[in-house]
Parts: C-alpha cells; sequence; structure tokens
C-alpha cells in the first residue's frame, strides 16, 4: 500500500492525559439451545482487557479476524453494552449514564464504520445522512445546516453539490469519505475508525488513510484505530496493542512492538510480513503456527496461545503456561507483554522484520547510470565549449567591459 505522505512542517501533536480508561472490560455472548433457549455457554469475545487511551493519540489495535477488536470498539462507546468492567470518558464513567446522559455524550465520541457500503442507508440521500446528527443534538438547521453538509463534504475531499446524490452512486472510497463526514458532523473529540479501509481497493487505501491523519492533526482528534494490516498501524500508531482470542497480549509503541516484540504471537504475525528484498526475506527467520484458533466459547486454560506457541514447544513445555493466565505486565519503558517468558522472546530474532541493516539498491543497475552520467557530462562539456568560443564567457567569470 502506498504511504501516506507525511509535511515536515507540520508540528508535533500534543499526546495529553488520559481521555479513554478501560479497566478489566469484558463482553460475552449467550449460547442459547434447546427448546426453551436456555443459556449451555457463552462466546467470550472480549474477556478482561485493561487499557488507556491518551487525548490526542492513535491506539491501534490488531489481532486476527474474530479476536474481539471490533467488540471492544463497540464496547468503549456503549454501542455494545459490556458484560463488565468500567469504561470512563474523561472521567466519566459511561457504565453509570443514563440514556439521556449517553445521547449527550455521543457527540464527544463517534465511529466510522468497516462496511462503506452496508453503513449508509441507502434510502437517504448523502445530505441526509450527514444532516441526522446535526438535526439529533440540534446543532444546526435549515440554511445553516445545509452549508454545514457542504463544508463537511468539501473537507473529506467530496464536491459539496452531491448532497442530493444517493449513497449507489459513489464509489467504495466515496463512502467511506462520507462515512467520515458523518462522524465529523457533532465534532467529536474521540473517534472509533473500525477497520475504515479493510474493504477498499489498495488504491484507494492510501487516500483515506491520508484523509484521516489530516483530520487527526488539524482537529487533534484521538483515534482508536482497529486493524489487521500491520503496516498501516505502524504508520497511524502511538501506540500499538495486540489482541488474541479476547485477550490483550502486548502493548506499547511502534518501535517496540515491531522491532523488540516480547509476546510470540506478536512475532508470529510480522513472520507472516513479507519483506520486498529477497535477500533479507531468506534470511529471516519465521515461524508457522500450527492448530486452529481455540474457540471463544471454550478457551483453553493458562495462557490461551500456548497450544499453538513456538516458545512454548522450544522451552520444553512449561506447565506454567498451561496453568497460569499471564498479566499483562511491563518488559520495557511503556512496553507491556502478557507472556511469562516475554525475556526469552525478546532474545529471539523471530519474525523480525529488519534482519538486512545494509541498504540495498533496486531498479536501474549501477553501470548504466554510469553510462548516463557519461553522456550528461560530455554534454555540459560541449555546451561549456560552445559558449566560450561565442566569446560571451563563462556566466560565473566578470565582465571585461568598462
Amino acid at each position: 500500500m502506498t504511504a501516506a505522505a507525511t509535511d515536515p512542517a507540520t508540528p508535533a501533536r500534543q499526546i495529553g492525559e488520559t481521555l479513554i480508561d478501560v479497566d478489566r472490560l469484558k463482553v460475552h455472548f449467550p449460547i442459547l439451545s434447546g427448546i426453551f433457549q436456555r443459556e449451555s455457554g457463552r462466546v467470550r469475545a472480549v474477556d478482561d482487557i485493561s487499557f488507556e487511551i491518551r487525548k490526542g493519540e492513535t491506539l491501534g489495535l490488531v489481532g486476527e479476524s474474530g479476536c474481539g477488536k471490533s467488540t471492544t470498539g463497540r464496547a468503549v462507546i456503549r454501542l455494545r453494552n459490556p458484560t463488565a468492567g468500567t469504561v470512563r470518558f474523561d472521567g466519566h464513567d459511561l457504565m453509570d449514564l443514563s440514556r439521556g446522559e449517553l445521547r449527550k455524550m455521543r457527540r464527544r465520541m463517534q465511529i466510522i464504520f468497516q462496511d462503506p457500503y452496508s453503513s449508509l442507508n441507502p434510502r437517504m440521500t448523502v445530505g441526509s445522512i450527514i444532516s441526522e446528527p446535526l438535526e439529533t443534538h440540534d446543532l444546526a438547521a435549515g440554511k445553516a445546516r445545509i452549508e454545514r453538509v457542504r463544508e463537511l463534504l468539501a473537507l473529506v475531499g467530496l464536491n459539496p453539490n452531491y448532497t442530493d446524490r444517493y449513497p449507489h452512486e459513489f464509489s467504495g472510497g466515496q463512502r467511506q469519505r462520507i462515512g467520515v463526514a458523518r462522524a465529523l458532523a457533532v465534532e467529536p473529540e474521540f473517534i472509533v475508525c473500525d477497520e475504515p479501509i479493510s474493504a477498499l481497493d489498495v488504491s484507494i487505501q492510501a487516500q483515506v488513510l491520508n484523509l484521516l491523519v489530516e483530520l487527526r492533526e488539524k482537529f487533534g482528534l484521538t483515534y482508536l484505530f482497529i486493524a489487521h494490516d500491520l503496516s498501516v498501524v505502524r504508520h497511524i500508531s502511538d501506540r500499538v496493542a495486540v489482541m488474541y482470542l479476547g485477550k490483550l497480549v502486548e502493548l506499547g509503541p511502534p518501535s517496540a512492538i515491531y522491532d523488540a516484540p516480547g509476546h510470540p504471537y506478536t512475532r508470529a504475525l510480522l513472520s507472516a510480513v513479507p519483506i520486498p528484498d529477497p535477500k533479507a526475506e531468506r534470511r529471516r527467520k519465521r515461524v508457522i503456527l500450527t492448530g486452529d484458533v481455540p474457540s471463544p466459547a471454550n478457551p483453553p486454560d493458562g495462557c490461551r496461545f500456548h497450544p499453538r506457541c513456538w516458545l512454548y514447544e522450544r522451552l520444553g513445555r512449561p506447565e506454567q503456561c498451561r496453568t497460569e493466565d499471564p498479566e499483562l505486565r511491563t518488559v520495557a519503558t511503556d512496553h507491556r507483554a502478557a507472556c511469562h517468558f516475554a525475556e526469552e522472546a525478546l532474545q529471539s530474532d523471530i519474525g523480525v522484520a529488519h534482519m538486512a541493516t545494509d541498504k540495498v539498491r533496486h531498479g536501474t543497475p549501477q553501470s548504466a547510470t554510469a553510462g548516463l552520467a557519461a553522456e550528461h557530462a560530455a554534454e555540459a562539456s560541449a555546451a561549456a565549449a560552445a559558449l566560450d568560443d561565442s566569446g560571451t564567457g563563462s556566466p560565473n567569470e566578470p565582465s571585461a567591459e568598462v
């Protein structure tokens, strides 16, 4: 994917105090069976996770499909009611808010949905879709509302005259921009980006990603960016959280997560990322996970990753991994990992994607460029000689006239 452009003149963002504080969050779904639909079990989609998001920060949340990323994002803004735990937004416990209080709080937190095709009502015009939050929160009416919608369309790079069109008249990237405009309509502080580019073509992904980065810099937004593309998450995030089977297994800055991961699962994810250098790719040590992902309705005891863990096998299957659920503990500055043997994982070179430190030149061979350079030098020399013969002299020499 094309990397988003960065502006060296853009000032560094200020990361402030904690805006979102998630403490021991659980989201379980009942399994009903029988004629009377009695509960026979529970799917533990999110099972006892804790993290924080600071003001102005982008926290990237990555993991395999079905690990609970989207459920976590929805529970954080209470689109999904948690089974247990607390979520504090700027000091307010969202679980204690009444329906009316939560309605007012929703102006400060919004979501960009994953699927740009199903998240927009096909029976509503673009103007109606974007203006609906303005009507809900009584932010604008009449001509002011129309002007606000046109302003939002221009802000996300769409023609302001498209207000009367319907969603089916737009491409996937344009629909996602409409979703971004709808989220920005109420001027929120915090936005959950639920895999906003995964359903788009690769050529469009960079455009939407650049738009999100630009809006973050312009309005000082705070993001929870959910994705499974590790390169995208590294580019946009200030910190990265790795999730596996409803649990957070690692949390830290991108430099630590990508260069020195402390959890075997994170190293397995990084080992699956191809390197655009055949020599470095051949030297890199990869690991292929065996077995299937356990069911969240019946997770294994102890560490949930141990049935597929390569480090568990290398260390001789220690009993601690089978019996004790590891806590998310500090392994370095602002870097935490949920592994009993994180120190051993840090010493391994498996999965690290920067094996080759020397720069490898690709493209036109050196011999060809050397020949071109010689031709350019000969042409420049001939031009200089012709200039001297004309009697005008070199432009850098002083004139002989008095």
